[in-house]
């Protein structure tokens, strides 16, 4: 048999290595090429990645409108013990002594947000939800055999809103992470559970005290605030898992470094000076002009009813305008109402005009405030810029109600009218020059 030549054996071979050698570069370059197109981890804080909607989101807003229900919803109701405590328990006491007992209660529940908030990023809203039931309901128990002064304040004024602190600021942090273009709007629901919340109960109260008494009273709210806390239990979770960090001081200073939440820091505390002043002393100062008992114990509930709508109309507009413009406007319009309206107020009629408008306009106050730090804050840090906030104008909430005590002159409600609409438009004009810091000075600009 005859071979081939080794010329052309070599030949072959060297055809065969080239070919080979190919088709390996091809293969690596295909690589190479994958590995540049391959997309990349998905970031979950990105706009596509929010769902807006769905069984999920939808549940998490339940629960959470369950939360402000139970917490800002019993905040919303102060004036119903202010009225209460003056004519019976502590009837021995000043308006501005009893007023103590709210500020603490609005002090304690916002002051400790941005620890809170951190447990909350740590560990997820369960263990924090637990915690606030106990502390909220046994507040609640211990405030209903309550006969002295201190013991109403150690019960109602500091044990029940601890519980009101983590509860508010599980709801507030769960929302944001389900919801981006509606998140207005979600805080809108949300904050309408306040509102229901703050007719609810003065309506119990009203009806419940004269039948079965206070201290049975106070068991029947703790165990309907129990009930709706098992709901939120159930359905708030945030749509990521909590990514723990190190606890460090800095973090919580840090957002004072830019300048628009610092004026919005301002401009929350001079509004927040004045809130809570009508709610608390409307039925005290309707009572004093003349309404019945009966009649002036719907007050808070007629106020209560309209800022549901206060809190979802512009929460759902702010998607549109802009939550600084909204809550520019809405500021302006709860300041003047109370020098306008309520100064002069007299009659049952302007009472209860002035409840209704009073209570849609400052309603718009809650749901609009977190939208106004989302605006100007990466989605991590929401949670923490929204409880460091309300940690700062908890300090109005706690002197706020007290200097208006002391300012009820006899009968006459004048000076609290003034100092409560004055601090309020102060704080509107604040949320003017913040909306432009914001924008860049630019007029027309939805923000």
């Amino acid at each position: 048999m005859s071979h081939p030549p080794s010329s052309t054996v070599s030949a072959t071979d060297a055809s065969i290595r080239k070919k080979e050698s190919d088709i390996e570069q091809k293969a690596a370059d295909k690589d190479v090429s994958d590995s540049q197109t391959a997309p990349g981890p998905i970031n979950p804080w990105h706009p596509s990645q929010f769902p807006d909607g769905g069984k999920d989101a939808y549940l998490c807003l339940l629960g959470a409108f369950c939360c402000l229900f139970c917490s800002f919803g019993w905040l919303n109701c102060v004036g119903v013990f202010q009225n209460y405590y003056e004519t019976h328990q502590l009837r021995d006491k000043s308006s501005s002594q009893i007023a103590w007992i709210s500020s603490l209660q609005i002090f304690v529940m916002f002051f400790p947000g941005p620890i809170v908030g951190f447990f909350f990023d740590n560990y997820g809203p369960k263990y924090l939800l637990a915690v606030g039931a106990f502390f909220h309901v046994f507040g609640l128990m211990m405030a209903s055999l309550c006969t002295e002064y201190y013991q109403f304040i150690l019960a109602q004024g500091i044990c029940s809103p601890l519980g009101l602190n983590c509860i508010f600021n599980v709801a507030l942090g769960s929302l944001p992470s389900w919801f981006l273009k509606k998140r207005g709007l979600a805080y809108g629901v949300t904050a309408a559970g306040s509102g229901l919340g703050g007719i609810v109960f003065p309506i119990m109260a009203s009806r419940l005290i004269p039948r079965i008494g206070y201290g049975w009273t106070m068991r029947t709210f703790a165990f309907v605030i129990l009930g709706l806390l098992f709901i939120a239990f159930a359905t708030v979770r945030p749509r990521l898992p909590p990514k723990p960090r190190e606890f460090k001081l800095h973090v919580f200073v840090d957002p004072f470094k830019d300048l628009r939440f610092t004026m919005m820091v301002i401009s929350s505390f001079l509004f927040f000076l004045g809130l809570f002043i009508p709610i608390n002393f409307i039925e005290v100062e309707a009572m004093v002009n003349g309404m019945s008992v009966r009649l002036s114990s719907y007050l808070l509930a007629m106020l209560n009813a309209a800022s549901i709508f206060g809190r979802i109309i512009p929460g759902a507009l702010s998607d549109k305008f802009g939550p600084y413009n909204l809550q520019a406007v809405m500021a302006f319009f709860t300041g003047i109402l109370c020098l306008a309206l309520g100064l002069p107020a007299s009659g049952n009629a302007a009472f209860i005009v002035f409840a209704i408008l009073y209570g849609f306009a400052s309603g718009a106050f809650v749901s609009l405030a977190p939208a106004q730090v989302a605006k100007i804050s990466n989605v991590q840090e929401i949670g923490l810029r929204t409880g460091v906030l309300f940690s700062c104008v908890s300090f109005a909430g706690l002197v706020g109600n007290p200097i208006a005590g002391a300012l009820v002159d006899g009968t006459r409600f004048d000076k609290v009218n003034i100092f409560a609409g004055v601090v309020m438009i102060a704080g509107a004009v604040m949320f003017v020059l913040t909306r432009m810091v914001v924008t860049g000075w630019k007029v027309m600009q939805i923000a």
